[in-house]
């Protein structure tokens, strides 16, 4: 307890201010602003909406020209949100297509911060934060962690990706003095085998933290693993805060009755940050509307969640379709998303192993130039299809995945070579060949 008190309340302050950052200022701004009433929340998001497409219209070369193209008046925001809907919306091909043309061009570009998306609908594409930006996520991370009951001094456990190579020693540093100003021990995880959740189970008994976060079909696997060795699965968590992926119901259940703990869902992508959680009353996801102003795309599948991003003028997103399905409602207290359809992440058989899609994700995104992947499953074992930008050299790729995994072949493709489907073309991490028996 007093040493989770030292690292929350001395060290992550002493840390804040040495690395000339500003997150627990954006927190106290994120509490004052969810006490006020909704109805005064959206008279402020009026002006707040306007101040981002005016600062987009004066610096954003995209928006400069759209917006004269359309005739579209920021200021008309402050009068009345429907003026937002004379807006297209932007897509991912658009990012794709537009590049550094959706970059406030006042801003350096050594200065910001590359994320790159999931991929629902359509491959990834990369989404730039300045430092600015980047600390009101991670304010908005404190604040719905809060809404799970986790007081910043318990400790909390993070559920990555074990890489195969070792990072440089000043990454390593980084991520150690920063697991330990946050109280949280990082577990490192990669197949679903019983060897790997049995390390996993064993590391995180000892460690009996408040709360993990982590996808959600990994601890499912981990509470199948549990119940399969008899094992008693209670009193080791108190709380799973499911992200990366879609929460179901019948992972849900298994997870709650394995480990009886409070399991929370959340919603959130790359492009923006936490969206999206559950509160302590179950049921809807609550958006932080400080962070986002959520819309929605009536599609032939469903409504699409469509947002605005309201803290990153770095690199605007205005009407951003997401690609993820959710019903979008407005209560008293705010807006609120229901049923939330989004990214697919299934089990891959490498070898004599078996792989989540979101593991060869997180490995392939440390090497440069790669901007989708694709695995396609043949009869004579998996093929890893990957789309690159012109200048990677191809035969180094190879190489060094074959370090990782010798039982796959490699092949490279452009975006149209990557396999869709449905009426939407919606990608898939994993398909099966057409002429494959599999």
């Amino acid at each position: 307890m007093i040493n989770g008190i030292f690292k929350a309340y001395v060290l992550y302050p002493f840390l804040e201010s040495a690395q000339k950052r500003s997150i627990r200022p954006k927190l106290r701004a994120l509490k004052k602003d969810s006490e006020t009433l909704f109805k005064e929340r959206l008279q402020l998001r009026k002006k707040k909406l306007s101040r981002l497409l005016e600062s987009a219209q004066a610096n954003v070369p995209y928006y400069r020209d759209l917006f004269r193209k359309i005739g579209f008046k920021p200021d008309n925001l402050e009068k009345d949100l429907g003026y937002l809907n004379e807006l297209p919306y932007l897509t991912k091909d658009i990012v794709r297509e537009q590049g550094e043309r959706l970059i406030n061009e006042k801003l350096s570009p050594i200065k910001l911060h590359a994320r790159k998306t999931g991929a629902s609908i359509g491959p990834a594409v990369v989404i730039y934060y300045d430092q600015e930006a980047l600390d009101w996520t991670a304010a908005a991370n404190l604040f719905v962690l809060e809404w799970t009951g986790k007081k910043r001094h318990q400790r909390e456990v993070h559920l990555s990706s074990r890489l195969p190579e070792k990072f440089p020693l000043k990454g390593r540093i980084k991520e150690r003095v920063k697991c330990l100003a946050m109280n949280r021990v990082n577990i490192v995880t990669d197949s679903f085998d019983a060897d790997a959740l049995k390390t996993i189970w064993k590391k995180l008994k000892s460690v009996s933290p408040f709360l993990i976060q982590g996808h959600p079909s990994t601890l499912y696997a981990l509470a199948l693993f549990v119940r399969e060795s008899g094992e008693r699965g209670e009193g080791v968590i108190s709380v799973f805060e499911s992200t990366g992926e879609v929460l179901d119901k019948k992972r849900k259940e298994v997870i709650e009755s394995e480990f009886k703990c409070r399991v929370f869902n959340r919603y959130g992508n790359a492009e923006f940050g936490v969206v999206a959680h559950e509160t302590e009353n179950g049921g809807a996801l609550r958006v932080i509307d400080f962070m986002v102003y959520p819309e929605n795309y009536q599609t032939g599948e469903g409504n699409e969640i469509v947002l605005t991003g309201l803290t990153n003028y770095a690199m605007p997103l205005i009407r951003y379709r997401t690609g993820d399905l959710g019903e979008l409602k407005t209560g008293e207290d705010g807006f609120y998303f229901e049923n939330i359809e989004g990214r697919v992440h299934e089990l891959v058989r490498i070898g004599d192993k078996s792989y989540p899609t979101h593991y060869i994700q997180d490995l392939l995104n440390r090497i440069a130039g790669i901007e989708e992947f694709q695995v396609e499953l043949r009869d004579r074992g998996a093929v890893l299809r990957l789309v690159a930008a012109n200048t990677v050299d191809r035969d180094a790729v190879k190489r060094r995945i074959k370090g990782w995994w010798d039982d796959i072949d490699v092949e490279f493709t452009d975006f149209n070579g990557l396999r869709r489907s449905g009426w939407r073309n919606k990608f898939r991490y994993v398909v099966v060949a057409r002429n494959a028996r599999c």
